[in-house]
């Protein structure tokens, strides 16, 4: 009997699921199934004062003011983790990453290489970290002009940017409230409740 109750335990007793790696794998593989989110937005530099944006000649920089038609982007979720797409809504032309680590813009985007991990940092800024060569970051300098991948770190000013709505742009998307969902008290719930006021 005994032997049969320690099997039992073994079978019953098991680690608790880590979240953050099912996260983390989940964001790795392209979800073919989950609504994709599609949002429009500016990319803020930090160094340069001015916004991402992506000429008519594929050319990327962050050299366009609040409201300039390049600078307005839509961004599409890849996974449903943090993992995106960012296209120009002028010009139709995707945010890329080459292997020397240039920006480059790119007519089709469903390479790994134009797919972008967003990193909220501690100081509220958002870095994008390219999928295809992890470590390396979107990043522009003071001039707003493009920076090498292979050259920046995550606690660079560079690399860090804000989402901002274009001028005028009000969201899609009305704010929906949350809503509270009301479970009856049982016995049990009641007497913790009661004594935990005492």
């Amino acid at each position: 009997v005994c032997h049969v109750f320690f099997n039992f335990l073994k079978v019953t007793v098991q680690s608790p699921p880590n979240f953050t790696q099912h996260v983390r794998e989940q964001s790795l593989v392209t979800d073919q199934l989950s609504r994709r989110l599609v949002r429009t937005y500016q990319l803020y530099s930090r160094t340069s004062g001015k916004h991402v944006q992506i000429l008519d000649n594929k050319k990327i920089n962050a050299m366009a003011e609040d409201g300039d038609v390049h600078a307005k982007l839509i961004v599409e979720t890849d996974t449903f983790g943090s993992r995106v797409r960012i296209k120009g809504a002028a010009t139709g032309f995707y945010i890329c990453m080459n292997k020397k680590g240039k920006l480059i813009g790119k007519n089709n985007g469903k390479g790994k290489d134009c797919v972008f991990t967003e990193i909220v940092l501690e100081n509220n800024y958002t870095a994008l970290q390219n999928a295809k060569y992890e470590g390396w970051y979107m990043a522009f300098t003071r001039k707003g002009r493009p920076r090498k991948g292979s050259k920046t770190r995550q606690h660079q000013r560079e690399v860090h940017f804000m989402k901002r709505l274009p001028k005028g742009h009000q969201t899609t998307e009305p704010h929906r409230r949350f809503e509270f969902l009301n479970y009856p008290f049982n016995r049990r719930s009641k007497r913790t409740r009661n004594s935990s006021s005492r």
